[in-house]
């Protein structure tokens, strides 16, 4: 099947999935004695966002989520919003946010189609838990002042449910590109960051 990419559809999907990261803001976030940044569902709109609809447009989404989120719209779990809480020690996570959209989406479009599920929760882990992770112990090192042993620590309470989110996520992709193949390009074509080429799917 044969799929034209034009800007008017890039738009939509990057907003989409800002929108989905946005929403998911309106689970409660849940912290916890052990780490200063709350557990939150967010984190799946990202890796989501990364496994279906590739590199350059995932991370456009989650810039825009993040640009409204400066701006004062309370979008993060919690209701918070505004240019402070990039003082706190979630701000590793939210520049996370971007980046590892970006970097889950261009392994995921480099590997092609079909969609593997052992691939696709390979680079969900890597990009949504281990880079993710990175981003977090650095931010909460610069913030929070925490040892870089105890930020590791403060970084364990989000492992089962990460873990449960990264298995969800790549499902559901999968699920997403058997019903939208020319989401994602076959191997041997051009990856999808020309937005007016055709794609062969």
């Amino acid at each position: 099947m044969a799929q034209h990419r034009t800007p008017a559809r890039d738009l939509a999907l990057i907003a989409v999935f800002a929108g989905i990261t946005a929403a998911l803001g309106l689970i409660p976030a849940f912290y916890t004695p052990f780490s200063p940044a709350p557990i939150t569902a967010q984190s799946f709109g990202i890796i989501l966002a990364g496994a279906v609809i590739g590199g350059r447009r995932a991370l456009l989404s989650q810039l825009l989520f993040i640009a409204l989120v400066a701006l004062g719209l309370p979008l993060l779990a919690g209701g918070r919003g505004g240019i402070g809480v990039f003082a706190s020690p979630t701000v590793g996570f939210l520049v996370g946010y971007v980046v590892c959209a970006g970097v889950i989406g261009w392994f995921t479009f480099r590997k092609g189609a079909p969609y593997s599920i052992a691939w696709g929760l390979l680079i969900n882990v890597l990009g949504g838990m281990v880079l993710m992770y990175a981003f977090g112990i650095i931010g909460m090192m610069a913030v929070a002042k925490l040892s870089f042993p105890a930020a590791i620590l403060a970084n364990l309470p989000y492992l089962p449910g990460d873990t449960i989110k990264v298995v969800a996520a790549t499902l559901i992709a999968r699920g997403v590109h058997a019903a939208y193949p020319g989401l994602l390009p076959w191997r041997g074509t051009k990856v999808e960051d020309a937005p007016s080429e055709k794609v062969e799917a």
